[in-house]
C-alpha cells in the first residue's frame, strides 16, 4: 500500500517535471544535433594550423555531426581555413606582494569558407571571446586546471560559434 506522503512526493516532481519542461520550451530552448550547413560543405577540407588544438578538435566532431565529411583537399567541395587560432593569457591585477591576482583569458579565431574554386563562400570573420579568473596562490594546482578549462571551454564555445556563421552563410 502505497502512503500518501510518497503519492504527495510523486505528484510533486511530476509537477516539477511538466514546470520545467514548460519553461524551457517557452524560452525557446531546443537540443541541438547538427547544424544545417551549406551544401558546398558535404566535403570539406578544414586547414587549421594546429590540427591538434581543442579548436581543431572541436570542429571536427561539431562538422562531423553535421553531416559534413573531412576530406583532403583535391576532394574537397569546400575549405574552411582558419588561419588565426590564438590563445593568450594576459595579467590583469598584482598584489600587494607583486605576485599576479587576476588572469585574462582570450581566444581569437579568423576564419573564412571557399569553395573548391577558390571562391569566397564566407569572407574572412573575426571572433574573440575572454574569460577572467583570479588566481589564488594557495591552490596553485586548481588555478592552473581551472585556467586549462576555460581554454577548453573558449575553444568549445567557438568552434559553435563558427558553426553558427557557417550555417547562416547557406541561407
Amino acid at each position: 500500500m502505497i502512503s500518501n506522503s510518497t503519492r504527495l512526493a510523486d505528484c510533486r516532481s511530476v509537477l516539477l517535471l511538466v514546470v520545467t519542461a514548460l519553461m524551457l520550451s517557452a524560452c525557446g530552448f531546443q537540443l541541438r544535433s547538427s547544424a544545417d550547413l551549406p551544401s558546398e560543405m558535404a566535403s570539406t577540407n578544414l586547414v587549421i594550423d594546429n590540427e591538434y588544438s581543442d579548436l581543431a578538435r572541436r570542429l571536427e566532431v561539431l562538422l562531423t555531426q553535421s553531416g559534413v565529411q573531412l576530406v583532403g583537399a583535391d576532394q574537397a567541395t569546400a575549405i574552411l581555413e582558419v588561419p588565426i587560432n590564438r590563445v593568450v593569457t594576459d595579467v590583469l591585477t598584482i598584489g600587494d606582494n607583486a605576485r599576479v591576482r587576476e588572469y585574462r583569458v582570450s581566444h581569437t579565431v579568423e576564419f573564412r569558407l571557399l569553395d573548391a574554386g577558390g571562391s569566397e563562400l564566407l569572407p574572412r570573420q573575426t571572433l574573440r571571446q575572454t574569460r577572467e579568473i583570479s588566481f589564488d596562490e594557495q591552490e596553485i594546482l586548481g588555478a592552473s586546471r581551472e585556467q586549462e578549462y576555460l581554454q577548453k571551454d573558449l575553444a568549445n564555445l567557438m568552434a559553435r560559434l563558427i558553426l553558427q556563421r557557417l550555417e547562416g552563410s547557406g541561407n
